[in-house]
């Protein structure tokens, strides 16, 4: 009877302890509501994080370009249309399209535009056919090969005013070293800063010298991206050196040289610090006669030397359009390859 009593008295206070632990079952219940608000919220977090970042993480190439690419060129443009002198920057009168019918009625800028064509020709075209005969060289195996491509790029990482000036002296009239190689084979010297074809070779030799090496690279780094079966099923097929490279490594390179012609043409219409420290004093007006002014040159004439920062602004947009007309040229060739290939 005592062992009944006590264990009737445990299942009284168990009993009368269930209510209490239901609600506090409930208060814990109703306690997991509110809990899971922090992992709703770091869920949003995290989905915020995934479509945010990537615009985080390119937004300081877009806030720089803006700052000092987008900003200066629609400035530029704002420019052009107004007369302004760089000794009053504040004075600005509208002038419409007037900048632009006086430069392209001027016979120094169709000149400076010739001069850049032409400079740009002599340039681009054996520098290229010179860096694909290198690549081509070191893409077979070559005793020295990696310190033959450091030697290549030493030209591209020696700055414009020291490959300029060195080439300013051997391009000197009476102590220069080419007059002297002249004297040695029999051949007048050359006034190579007072001639037109002269002076334009011999600014035309720098930027040869500059980005031969450089061009080089990237037609190796292309030719070695070429299959190997291409080569050995030509060989098999009795082709030789000189027929694989031209049936089988310029065709496979036609879209590296459309981007080494794109990015050329480009760097010769931008073409300034050579011609500038090459004449010297005269460097600015391209010559005593402009035989040499670029329109570079011909853009920082106006707008520094004699202060028309208006038809400045209107030579660089003039450079700007002729560049979208490469690029334009560049993507219609460049569909018509893909078609043809």
């Amino acid at each position: 009877m005592t062992v009944s009593k006590e264990a009737l008295a445990q299942t009284a206070s168990s009993a009368e302890a269930a209510p209490s632990d239901k609600e506090g079952a409930a208060r814990g219940t109703h306690g997991r509501g509110p809990a899971k608000a922090p992992d709703s919220w770091r869920r949003r977090l995290y989905r915020w994080d995934m479509k945010a970042s990537p615009y985080a993480f390119i937004s300081p190439f877009f806030i720089v370009f803006g700052a000092f690419s987008l900003v200066p060129l629609l400035y530029t443009a704002w420019y052009s249309l107004h007369n302004v002198q760089l000794s009053s920057l504040d004075t600005q009168t509208w002038a419409g399209l007037d900048n632009y019918t006086n430069l392209f009625s001027s016979d120094f800028f169709w000149n400076a535009l010739k001069n850049t064509f032409s400079i740009g020709l002599i340039s681009t075209v054996p520098q290229l056919a010179v860096a694909i005969w290198l690549a081509h060289m070191l893409n077979y195996r070559l005793r020295g090969s990696t310190l033959w491509r450091v030697v290549m790029l030493t030209p591209y990482a020696t700055s414009v005013a020291a490959a300029t000036l060195v080439f300013a002296l051997m391009y000197a009239p009476e102590n220069g070293m080419i007059n002297w190689a002249f004297d040695l084979i029999g051949l007048d010297p050359v006034n190579w800063k007072e001639s037109d074809w002269g002076s334009q070779f011999a600014i035309s030799s720098i930027v040869i010298w500059r980005w031969t090496g450089y061009n080089a690279l990237i037609y190796l780094a292309a030719m070695q991206a070429i299959p190997a079966d291409l080569y050995e099923s030509a060989a098999l097929d009795g082709a030789n050196r000189w027929q694989q490279f031209r049936h089988v490594t310029i065709p496979m390179l036609r879209p590296t040289i459309l981007f080494t012609v794109v990015v050329s043409t480009i760097g010769a219409t931008q073409l300034f610090g050579e011609p500038l420290l090459f004449g010297g004093v005269s460097g600015s007006k391209g010559g005593s006669e402009h035989q040499y002014q670029t329109l570079g040159l011909y853009m920082y004439d106006q707008g520094w030397m004699i202060g028309n920062l208006g038809k400045a602004s209107a030579i660089a947009w003039s450079m700007f359009l002729i560049l979208l007309v490469i690029a334009a040229i560049n993507m219609l060739i460049s569909r018509r390859l893909r078609k043809s290939q």
